[in-house]
């Protein structure tokens, strides 16, 4: 059986992840023999790759005639290709910039040649363009981390469709990229902390109180890893901002959930349970970034990784009061936007339903830390405002937040540091110590630290505000929480479900502990339990939206706006997060249309979605340089919000074609800059390249992208659900949003206003056939000109209303449960699976 030839790879199979491409021998023929009459040309090429890798050269083959080799038009090409030699020459010829990318910007000739190997590099054949010269030195790349000398490459993986490579790279390469755990074997990736600017850069962890268990372990790694250099710190019970501030100089990764293992010899040890990092220099699990990564991990069937994920949060909500910020210790007083509810009934519906009474009590202990975060963290003080029932973004911290560049608060000191006659960095040092006490900087830093926690860092709309406002996007998905914890207790839960007691300004949790003397409680401390029903969530959820239709919504601009609850009134900077209400569904109908007619025009642009208006941003000037949270910016949590929120109102156009303009971004920057998958984008100018606070993540690398970032990959994930198969050819060819739009929106209004008229024709002649029955009775007579004249107005107006509302008809029904009226969860692709 050993020697019979194996056939050639059928086309679809020269698209699968590089680990089986370059590693696996069912794609290099081990065959060293060509003395058999049987074999075939691509065979024999493999063969000749194979003679090559060991040092004997192709001189030891006779080469057999060329005719019977030449490229046949109906059969896919594969490349005979010198790895190292080939990637030396096309650096050498087409990377003009000396940037180690293939881009549009490089002006070399763009081409380059190769040889076929059915001819055993006989016949040549030229690669062009930066697609493919780009797709080709990553290909390259790949062999070599397979350790590769020679490969017979296919032709098929240099001019892949470009959305189909993209989508196949986040899959199968960049979750791989980013996942990281916190045990032996991932402590020294994770360690890394690109943002540590103090002297002591050892790589150190921080585990929490009581984890005794965990604490042996990490203390057993670095005595059985001396090479790590690990220090291991255990926190204390209580973490006050002033010990947060006091380990600035000593700081490090905070421990998170770890599972028990059994090794192969019997032994028992510790596994971290992995998570997805942002990218780049964010190595460490973030807030909300998480939220929009375990998304795109559900789309690409990485279930237990985002279960993973949600068992962290747990974990940090448990042990470190709340969802972090990150899980380094300078983001221990500091938060992020909340998404804990619907991030675990995603993954909770997509459980094995045979394990159901184990899934009920992964999601029982996810709800508990649910409420609780939700309790102690949003309705508590600092961050609840008892007088407008709002909440608010609001960091405890002290002092200036270590995690930024050396310079970046160097503007905000000098001029204090000028008036006592001391340098920035002297200042620095004496008011982190608290020997100068300068009010007017703890505001500032106080809204600062509350523009960090609002991940909309750094943006004017919460410029020296942030922890005053109440903003449209925190209110909204708090109401998501409440509406989320209602249903499921409701209908998972029996409508009760029972937590330890949590002090907070819910109102009657106030009236009994204003009852009770300080022996009482501290007395019942350990025994106070809460029980919880859906009525009083539901009745939470619709408290909250009747507050936010008093103080964000503005009827007049048809839009929601941050509320300013130490000036008491309404903000006015436009912002895209108006949209976070209809993703919530806390927007009624009358005002979701209202957005999409009046607020939707302000945001949309070429390449999607903008963070805000020009005009609410203002001017740019050196003093007042950009900011990335601000015009001509776009980021994908925005986008993916949107989206979900015009779906699940009914305007699937809308959400079709704000889809396609950001993957339109994504996929032309990928196509023209080397695979590149950024940050964010400029998507008024296009352009990855920003100048702008920061930078950009994820453009730094050499040959090929190994991560992309995290929520960047998650919209394109996310995003190709919406696209139906002619967006999603369009997308393949980059063809430009405002070519794809005009001619689909002439086609739409065209096919919608023949079938409106159809309709009111078929009417009329009912009508007619009724008034011929009865006689002068009827209502519409056919030589009444006056009632044609109408009815051509009527058509008029048909079709008016779809150029304004073309998804109008669309709209979905809904649902309601308690006294909240709520739309369908409709979301495409990531819509729950029916529980049986």
């Amino acid at each position: 059986m050993g020697d019979i030839p194996r056939l050639p790879m059928p086309p679809s199979t020269t698209v699968v992840p590089a680990n089986e491409y370059y590693a696996n021998a069912n794609y290099i023929s081990r065959h060293r023999s060509i003395s058999s009459s049987s074999k075939s040309s691509s065979q024999y090429a493999n063969d000749v790759a194979e003679q090559a890798e060991s040092g004997g050269g192709t001189t030891k083959y006779r080469r057999q005639r060329r005719a019977s080799h030449d490229d046949k038009a109906f059969k896919p090409r594969r490349f005979l290709i010198d790895v190292e030699e080939t990637q030396r020459l096309i650096l050498e010829q087409e990377d003009t910039d000396g940037d180690f990318q293939i881009t549009v910007n490089d002006i070399g000739p763009k081409v380059i040649t190769l040889g076929t190997a059915d001819s055993a590099g006989f016949n040549k054949y030229d690669i062009r363009g930066t697609y493919m010269l780009s797709n080709l030195l990553q290909e390259l790349s790949l062999a070599q981390d397979y350790g590769r000398k020679y490969v017979v490459l296919d032709e098929a993986r240099l001019n892949e469709n470009p959305v189909d490579r993209l989508s196949r790279m986040i899959r199968h390469h960049f979750w791989d990229g980013l996942t990281r755990r916190i045990d032996a074997e991932g402590l020294e990736m994770i360690s890394n902390d690109p943002k540590n600017r103090s002297k002591n850069t050892a790589p150190r962890i921080y585990v929490p109180f009581g984890e005794d268990e965990v604490l042996e372990y990490y203390k057993g790694v670095s005595v059985s890893k001396p090479n790590l250099g690990l220090e291991v710190e255990q926190l204390p019970k209580d973490i006050t901002p002033k010990y947060v501030q006091s380990i600035n100089e000593k700081p490090g990764i905070l421990a998170l959930a770890m599972t028990k293992h059994v090794e192969e010899d019997g032994s028992e040890t510790l596994k971290g349970v992995p998570f997805v990092v942002p990218g780049g220099r964010f190595n460490e699990m973030y807030g909300w970034d998480s939220y929009f990564e375990s998304l795109g991990l559900l789309i690409d069937g990485r279930l237990e990784l985002a279960k993973g994920m949600v068992d962290n949060f747990v974990y940090e909500i448990q042990h470190y009061g709340k969802i972090l910020n990150a899980n380094r210790s300078y983001y221990l007083t500091r938060t992020q936007p909340p998404f804990l509810t619907d991030m675990m009934l995603k993954v909770y519906d997509r459980l094995p339903f045979s394990l159901e009474a184990e899934n009920k009590k992964w999601l029982a202990v996810t709800l508990a830390a649910a409420i609780k975060e939700y309790l102690t963290v949003w309705m508590s003080q600092p961050r609840y405002d008892p007088i407008s029932g709002l909440s608010r973004f609001y960091s405890e911290g002290v002092g200036m937040p270590p995690e930024t560049e050396a310079t970046h608060f160097d503007h905000v000191i000098k001029p204090f540091a000028d008036a006592m006659g001391l340098s920035i960095e002297v200042y620095s040092k004496l008011y982190n110590e608290g020997t100068v006490i300068e009010p007017e900087l703890d505001t500032y830093f106080k809204h600062d630290r509350a523009v960090r926690e609002s991940g909309h860092d750094t943006t004017y709309r919460l410029d020296n505000c942030c922890a005053d406002l109440a903003t449209i996007d925190l209110n909204a998905l708090l109401y998501k929480y409440e509406i989320d914890i209602a249903e499921t207790i409701q209908n998972i839960y029996g409508d009760s479900f029972e937590t330890p007691h949590y002090d907070c300004y819910d109102t009657l949790a106030q009236e009994e502990k204003e009852e009770k003397t300080e022996s009482e409680q501290e007395k019942m401390s350990g025994e106070r339990m809460m029980m919880h029903t859906s009525e009083q969530w539901f009745e939470r959820a619709r408290i909250r939206q009747e507050k936010l239709n008093r103080y964000c919504w503005n009827e007049e601009r048809g839009m929601f706006f941050d509320y300013d609850t130490r000036l008491e009134t309404m903000c006015t900077y436009e912002s895209v997060t108006t949209f976070y209400a209809m993703w919530a569904g806390c927007a009624d109908r009358d005002k979701a249309e209202r957005m999409m007619t009046t607020a939707l025009p302000l945001f949309e642009v070429t390449g999607g979605l903008v963070s805000g208006t020009e005009s609410s941003r203002g001017f740019i000037t050196l003093a007042r340089p950009n900011r990335q949270w601000d015009f001509p910016f776009g980021w994908a949590p925005h986008q993916i919000i949107s989206w979900i929120g015009f779906e699940k109102y009914g305007y699937m156009e809308e959400a079709k074609r704000t889809c396609y303009r950001w993957l339109y971004t994504i996929t032309k920057s990928f196509v023209d800059f080397n695979g590149v998958v950024p940050e964010k984008f400029d998507i008024v100018n296009m352009t990855h390249k920003v100048e702008v606070e920061y930078g950009n993540v994820g453009v730094d690398f050499k040959f090929i992208p190994r991560e992309g970032f995290g929520w960047m990959n998650a919209s394109y994930q996310v995003g190709l659900g919406y696209m139906d198969r002619g967006l999603r050819r369009a997308l393949g060819a980059v063809m430009d949003p405002t070519k794809v739009f005009k001619s689909r929106s002439k086609a739409f209004l065209l096919a919608n206003a023949n079938a409106n008229a159809a309709k009111i024709m078929e009417c009329i002649n009912k009508l007619d056939i009724s008034d011929k029955a009865g006689g002068e009775g009827g209502i519409v007579g056919s030589n009444d000109s006056r009632n044609n004249g109408e009815i051509q107005h009527s058509i008029e107006q048909q079709q008016q209303q779809q150029l304004l509302y073309p998804s109008e008809q669309h709209h979905h029904p809904v649902r309601l449960q308690g006294p909240v009226v709520q739309p369908l969860d409709v979301t495409t692709r990531l819509l729950r699976p029916h529980r049986t």
